[in-house]
């Protein structure tokens, strides 16, 4: 009888439920991570100054040295 035939017929073991449920977690973290990447990619994000108002575009250094 080969090596192989050997490793073959010894039974196997049915996984722990910890280990079912540590797969779900991280199928689920996995899934929460593409959904944010994928939503963030969608959005245009606005930059609001201290008072609330967008911010503009151009580089504005009133504020330098607070």
């Amino acid at each position: 009888m080969s090596t192989l035939a050997i490793a073959n017929a010894a039974p196997r073991k049915k996984p722990a439920p910890v280990a079912y449920f540590l797969g779900f977690v991280f199928m689920l973290f996995i899934g929460i991570l593409i959904f944010v990447y994928v939503t963030t990619k969608k959005v245009n994000p606005v930059m609001l100054d201290e008072h609330g108002n967008p911010k503009t575009s151009s580089s504005d250094n009133s504020h330098a040295g607070h």
